[in-house]
């Protein structure tokens, strides 16, 4: 499914406020034959959805711990490493599967596995976009009789990520 195909269904509005689910989050990752040259086309990206049973989003922050006199341990933010574990059924014929679960990518390296994503809640529309570096853990283990579980983990390369606002292409 394209991000377009999703967002069809939905018109996010800057202000809602209330509660938000895991379900309200979107990832999607440009998957195209060759790589995007620029967000103009995140429409294409492919959605991770099909057979997704969760999508962990972390910051990983990092810091320095300092100790000054009379004044304690101190705590300073020296950056972040954006990451994305997503665990899921396997589906063949999911872009998304298919791409990140493609020969090229569990076995590329450097540049070969840099794509670009966006991430953001469908119901405000508002999130970040930024490249990542695709890492499959595991491409179809499990028990007998059970589905095939892949789990697939997405780490922020190169600059930091940028404020991204969904809007219909």
């Amino acid at each position: 499914m394209t991000l377009t195909q999703l967002m069809a269904g939905h018109t996010p509005s800057a202000s809602y406020a209330g509660w938000v689910t895991a379900d309200d989050f979107v990832l999607a990752v440009d998957c195209g034959e060759t790589p995007a040259s620029s967000f103009a086309g995140a429409g294409s990206f492919a959605v991770a959805q099909v057979g997704v049973s969760s999508v962990d989003s972390e910051l990983g922050p990092e810091t320095q711990d300092k100790i000054y006199i009379r004044a304690g341990k101190s705590t300073l933010k020296t950056g972040n490493q954006r990451s994305f574990t997503v665990k899921a059924d396997r589906c063949v014929g999911d872009a998304f599967q298919d791409f990140c679960l493609s020969h090229a990518v569990k076995y590329g390296t450097g540049s070969a596995v840099v794509r670009k994503y966006v991430y953001f809640d469908l119901l405000t529309g508002r999130g970040e976009k930024g490249e990542i570096t695709i890492l499959v853990e595991s491409d179809g283990g499990g028990d007998a009789g059970e589905a095939a579980r892949v789990e697939i983990e997405l780490k922020k390369t190169g600059s930091a990520p940028e404020s991204y606002t969904w809007s219909a292409q």
